[in-house]
């Protein structure tokens, strides 16, 4: 059943607003959306106020979205743009499966609720993991210090073609290599989900720039995302001046951003993870775009 909202004019502004607990058509797919998110804003030919869904879900999965295959560095390394090149840029880092509709699909997020220019560097060089064994193969298979030259190389291109300042999130093994973008690639500011890198690719405590990191307390995966293991990066980091705050998010296991989407929400089902509830990757998200509007457009 549709929810029909009253509306009320407000003058010269857009207002986005949440409305808990309340399922309601989608006013671009006109199916059922479970995000709740409305934004008000005027129409002036009707001359009244309108409250147009603007779900994550549904704009990710039915909103065209284009995203220009580029190549930057003198290694001629490959990745996917969008976004106006003046803007404040986001580098946006795979997943172990490689580059996806699932990883494009939160580059659209950034992108849209940002106003972010966003490139993903496809690490894989076109390859992706169909299930865990091809995943884990491309991964253990990856020069993970030349994938450190290769994020350099892109934050290098972002800002000589128009980006004043260039951020970096990853998630996975994206997430360990955020916090190796961080030390060595040169970017403003930086947010892992997920993923600790391996020292011989990176000292977290050694990292100056702020970063603002994501975990779940449900992260069974020892030594590289579990909350004791982030923990203890974290307080060595703090211990050296670094930077640094940490969210946990308690009903979260490894992955939970990938639930923003309805590929994702597949995929950790795919991969037998418990779904977590849907405020906290919502309240991740949000955390993550005020961190780059803090650091990238102040």
């Amino acid at each position: 059943k549709e929810t029909i909202l009253s509306t009320t004019r407000y003058a010269g502004s857009s207002e986005t607003h949440v409305l808990p607990g309340r399922q309601h058509l989608c006013t671009g797919t006109r199916q059922p959306c479970h995000t709740y998110r409305y934004r008000h804003h005027w129409n002036y030919s009707a001359q009244r106020s309108v409250c147009t869904c603007i779900c994550r879900i549904c704009a990710t999965e039915n909103v065209s979205f284009t995203m220009e295959k580029v190549s930057f560095g003198s290694s001629g390394a490959v990745g996917y743009e969008a976004g106006p090149k003046d803007s404040p840029a986001v580098v946006v880092l795979q997943e172990w499966w490689g580059v996806n509709d699932i990883i494009k699909e939160h580059a659209h997020l950034i992108a849209d609720a940002g106003g972010f220019r966003v490139l993903i560097p496809d690490l894989y060089k076109g390859k992706v993991g169909v299930d865990k064994e091809e995943a884990s193969h491309l991964m253990n298979n990856l020069d993970f210090k030349a994938a450190v030259a290769e994020l350099t190389d892109a934050v290098v291109y972002l800002r000589s073609t128009g980006s004043p300042k260039v951020g970096v999130v990853g998630f996975c093994m994206g997430g360990a290599l955020t916090f190796a973008a961080a030390q060595h690639a040169g970017v403003d500011c930086a947010a892992p989900f997920y993923g600790i890198p391996d020292p011989a690719i990176c000292d977290p405590a050694a990292i100056k720039v702020p970063v603002q990191a994501h975990f779940g307390e449900l992260d069974t995966m020892k030594g590289f995302s579990d909350p004791a293991s982030i923990q203890k990066v974290v307080d060595s980091m703090k211990a050296a001046g670094a930077p640094v705050e940490l969210f946990m998010y308690e009903k979260s296991g490894h992955a939970f951003m990938n639930a923003l989407t309805e590929k994702g929400r597949a995929k950790i089902k795919e991969i037998g993870q418990a779904e977590p509830p849907e405020a906290e990757p919502a309240q991740a998200f949000d955390r993550l775009i005020a961190f780059f509007k803090q650091h990238l457009t102040a």
